[in-house]
């Protein structure tokens, strides 16, 4: 900053997408929003909350009281040069933070956090936020000035995962980060929104009190239900009884409200009418309730005034500080012995095992358990959603990666809210703990999603390339299921198949075959064997390096000494690191005769080395396949997109920006001279500095060496400050910043910056959508090292014969529409003088009709197979690339796979090999073989433009030639539009 710099000023509208629900570092929740004139009561009653220390670290001296002119000027900001972001929990404002701009690309900034919300992680992600809001006004550098003695915020803002430089001079530590995204950043962002929704959901499945409200004496009511089976399933803690009326429930004494209760309430079960649930949700705030599990109906899935409520439900509870599960739910449970909990429903809750459920439909939920209780499968925990108006898949995932007894996830969605970010969190977690998933059609009307707009076919393929495990039904979910929780991963396709049947072991070899596996003759034993033979071929079998699995087929003609044969099963399998399983006389689960007993003895639910049965061997091998390619998957490491030479994002922008309008209203800043009224300088620091007083401007900084940010705090131990309080224990406040002059407002962006400049979903500036604008994508290619062969549109059939000279022989002349690739007869190949050209164009232009443009293009190298490539920024999941082959016969078959962008080599290499007509690319069927190698290359090339450049909202690569040697692309054409906003999973941290 220096002299000439000066701010025009503007009028911004309030910046609603800035407000967000945030959950914090100890799985509470908050409200972030842009800082109102309103606010100026709530900011007063905040401030005489303050300790000392935090004010004086806040304006490094005593200030009792903040003024009339002090608080107008912090609650009326321009939301461009002066921004402010409150948090607030309720009714009460419980932070602040703030940015004044100071200079071309820089600002100060300073924030403060009340005493009791301190190390909260409060702090940490309103600076999330306002970098954010700040690089969307043009903002690089945020710039702190920090009392030496403030050391847990020095180390707040070098852990944000920003490059950070500090410099001490005249008693302050001056603080400069930048805020370019970084990968540490990113690492940061994602390591404390995993640590904080996994423990929303553990303060929801480990309550050490729960309260039903609405628990009455009706028999067969939804909260007498519930609270019976808290007391069958022996819940470890209080259970607390509230009716206005009544004096007990089930013998349980009854409270008139949850206020009324003298013992803490830690999760509060509402079965109350869906009219009075949002009274029940504020006096359950009022109580320090911690989480909600509403299982009353009448919200979304009844019309727009339900899902009107549902909304209303969701956003006042978070703003109390509170996850809600429901409505409209079955419930929740938790096996474990020390917490022994089944708030749900449900009568049947399975015993204690490895398998965390989660279950969208509550009506289907009840079925849903009794089916695992029937397979004699354990869970650890299960999840009804309902309606999911907060609590969703996502946040189950973040807790069950972290819970030690959870190996295996089962999930039945109905809907997906943030496609994006699950597929992001299913990625890292199946390297761990494999996924399966039912994804049923559609979207129920009650649910807080959008319907998907990919086709059910894309969505495999995005599923797949996360490494989760999708099955078309129920059977199939806990066929999987029971598999993956007993038994190891198998590592390869190679299938020994033991029967006494010869009918059933051919069925088996058959399914193998189709499912992909490769099975090894079948060792039939006849019908009488018994358990020695079964014993002696089974050892025979796991002990071949051929083999990686083995599925067991006994179904004697008569009943004969089954438990024999099972025994002999578990302890020829016992220490083998090859699946077993089984169709074990047609029984359907883990059959009592295959488990091995839990460590404590108590053979209520199997352990890891039971065998799970099947009813038939198709059914098995099923299984078995859907298990083999996960293994596959996870065998691969997880690498990062690669880096690429001949890229070059900068001019990618200013090419994409340069091709949209500018934004109405964009923000402008000008360079000049000194201006009396509207030159900014820095404010006073240290004691006597007045708010709002401009100081002389201080000497420039010298900046120190570079300093990479550092990890993120690590856990921390029970009772003691959560994961934050590294950096955010007391006090959480920043020296104060005060770049305007006498609190004069300004606008926007960088000196010198354009209106259209200023317009940049792609470096995190947004302004409303504007009509879609279509381009010849050769240029916008060639910044990702890509090249268009070339073609020049012709008007007569002299220009034809003249481009044809200039582009070189042979050539062809095509319909320059883009969609002609899709029509029979639109081009003419291998033309190799003037009169073949002249013909052909006279051909066109007498067939077409007027109108119809014509180009020449000088002929791809033969022989080759066409392929089409494209891109399109979907509004759930992000950029997805698609590929096929561009024979009329893929097309209609819509033989296409999809990949999430960005692509790594091993996604590139899976989407070629995706489609059905793959084939013909490796030889097969007369084709030759072609440069798969450059086509893969091609892929992660366009990925990493479809990531780079949300703008993008379609692209069509139509044909892409693959020949011997080289990839040609023979026509590009690119759709842009601004976004309106961060994609789903962009940006801070924040709920759906």
């Amino acid at each position: 900053m220096g002299c000439g710099f000066t701010l025009e000023t503007v009028e911004a509208p309030y910046p609603a997408h800035w407000e967000a629900d945030v959950v914090l570092a100890d799985g509470g929740t908050a409200h972030v929003r842009p800082i109102k004139p309103a606010d100026a009561d709530r900011l007063r009653s905040f401030y005489s909350r303050l300790s000392d220390e935090s004010i004086y670290f806040r304006f490094f001296g005593p200030r009792p009281r903040l003024s009339d002119r002090e608080v107008e000027r912090f609650t009326n900001v321009d939301y461009v040069n002066r921004v402010a972001l409150i948090a607030t929990i309720g009714a009460e404002m419980v932070a602040v933070i703030r940015y004044d701009r100071t200079g071309p690309g820089e600002a100060e900034v300073a924030f403060l956090v009340e005493d009791a919300h301190q190390g909260r992680g409060v702090a940490s992600v309103l600076l999330e936020h306002l970098a954010a809001t700040a690089r969307e006004r043009g903002i690089e550098h945020f710039v702190a000035d920090v009392l030496p003695a403030n050391m847990r915020m020095t180390g707040l803002l070098r852990q944000a995962g920003y490059t950070a430089q500090s410099q001490f001079e005249d008693g302050v530590v001056r603080m400069t980060l930048d805020l370019t995204p970084t990968d540490t950043s990113a690492e940061v962002t994602a390591a404390r929104e995993h640590r904080a929704e996994s423990r929303s959901i553990a303060r929801l499945l480990t309550p050490r009190s729960v309260a039903v409200i609405g628990a009455s004496r009706e028999p067969g009511g939804v909260g007498q239900t519930v609270l019976r089976n808290l007391l069958a399933a022996d819940f470890t803690g209080p259970v607390y009884p509230v009716h206005r009326e009544v004096r007990a429930v089930a013998g349980v004494r009854a409270h008139p409200s949850v206020t009324a209760i003298d013992g803490d309430v830690d999760l509060a079960v509402v079965a109350v009418p869906a009219s009075g649930v949002i009274d029940v949700v504020e006096e359950c705030a009022r109580k320090g309730v911690h989480g909600l599990v509403v299982v009353s109906s009448g919200f979304g899935e009844t019309g727009a005034e339900g899902r009107a409520r549902q909304d209303e439900l969701a956003r006042i509870a978070r703003s109390y500080g509170l996850r809600v599960v429901g409505p409209n739910c079955l419930g929740i449970a938790n096996t474990d012995p020390a917490v022994k909990l089944n708030a749900t429903l449900a009568d049947t809750v399975p015993g204690r095992g490895k398998v965390g459920f989660f279950s969208q439909s509550g009506a289907l939920g009840t079925a849903l358990l009794q089916r695992v209780a029937q397979r004699g499968m354990g869970i650890s925990s299960f999840v009804s959603a309902g309606n999911r108006a907060d609590v969703s898949g996502n946040d189950l995932l973040q807790y069950w990666e972290e819970d030690d007894a959870t190996e295996v996830i089962l999930l039945y969605l109905e809907s997906l809210g943030n496609p994006r970010k699950f597929t992001r969190l299913a990625r890292r977690i199946a390297r761990n703990k494999p996924i399966v998933v039912v994804k049923s059609g559609g979207t129920p009307s009650g649910h807080s999603a959008e319907e998907l707009g990919l086709p059910d076919s894309a969505i495999s393929s995005l599923f797949a390339q996360a490494g989760l495990i999708r099955v078309d039904d129920l059977i199939q979910l806990f066929d999987v299921g029971q598999l993956l929780a007993y038994q190891p991963l198998p590592a390869g396709p190679r299938v020994a198949l033991v029967t006494n049947s010869d009918a059933l072991g051919l069925l088996a070899a058959d399914a193998c075959l189709a499912a992909g596996l490769e099975p090894r003759p079948p060792v039939n034993l006849g019908p009488a064997a018994g358990a020695s033979e079964f014993g002696t071929a089974l050892a025979g079998e796991l002990s071949s390096s051929d083999v990686d699995a083995a599925v067991v087929i006994y179904m004697p003609p008569i009943p004969g000494k089954s438990d024999e044969v099972a025994a002999e099963l578990l302890r020829v399998s016992k220490d083998v690191s090859k699946p077993v399983l089984a169709t074990f006389r047609g029984h359907l689960g883990m059959h009592p005769a295959l488990r091995v007993e839990t460590p404590c003895g108590s053979g209520t639910t199997p352990s890891r080395g039971s065998i799970p049965s099947y009813a038939a061997p198709e059914e098995a091998v099923r299984a078995l396949a859907q298990v083999v390619r996960y293994a596959t998957w996870r065998a691969h490491p997880a690498v990062p997109p690669p880096e690429l030479d001949g890229i070059d994002t900068a001019r990618a922008r200013t090419l994409v920006h340069t091709a949209l309008p500018t934004a109405t209203g964009a923000p402008s800043q000008t360079q000049s001279g000194p201006s009396a009224e509207n030159q900014a300088t820095p404010s006073k620091t240290g004691p006597n500095a007045e708010v709002g007083e401009a100081g002389p401007e201080k000497a420039p900084v010298q900046r120190g060496p570079e300093e990479t940010a550092v990890q993120p705090e690590p856990g921390d131990a029970a009772g003691q400050p959560g994961p934050e309080a590294a950096a955010e224990a007391r006090p959480e406040t920043v020296g104060q910043p005060g770049p305007e002059a006498a609190g004069q407002p300004g606008p926007s962006g960088v000196a010198g910056q354009s209106g259209a400049e200023a317009v940049a979903g792609s470096s995190g500036v947004f302004a409303e959508p504007g009509p879609p604008v279509e381009i010849d994508a050769a240029e916008l290619l060639s910044c990702y090292g890509l090249t268009v062969w070339p073609a020049e549109i012709v008007r007569s059939p002299d220009e034809a014969v003249a481009a044809a000279e200039r582009l070189g022989w042979p050539v062809v002349v095509k319909v320059a529409d883009p969609g002609a690739s899709r029509r029979a007869g639109t081009v003419r190949l291998g033309l190799t003088g003037p009169e073949m050209v002249r013909h052909a164009y006279t051909e066109f232009a007498d067939q077409p009709g007027q109108g119809v443009e014509l180009a020449v293009q000088r002929m791809a190298p033969q022989p080759a197979v066409p392929t089409v490539v494209g891109v399109i920024e979907d509004p759930a999941f992000g950029p997805v690339v698609s590929f096929g082959l561009g024979e009329v016969t893929a097309r209609l078959l819509l033989d296409q796979g999809f990949r999430l962008a960005p692509l790594t080599r091993e996604d590139a290499v899976a989407l070629v090999r995706s489609v059905r007509a793959a084939p013909l690319l490796f030889g097969e069927y007369g084709y030759p073989p072609v440069a798969v190698d450059a086509l893969e290359d091609l892929l992660v090339r366009v990925g990493r433009l479809a990531n780079d450049l949300p703008e993008v909202a379609r692209l069509d690569l139509d044909q892409v030639l693959v020949g011997e040697s080289d990839v040609m692309i023979l026509g590009a054409r690119a759709t842009l539009r601004t976004p309106a906003g961060p994609r789903l999973d962009g940006g801070p941290r924040r709920l759906g």
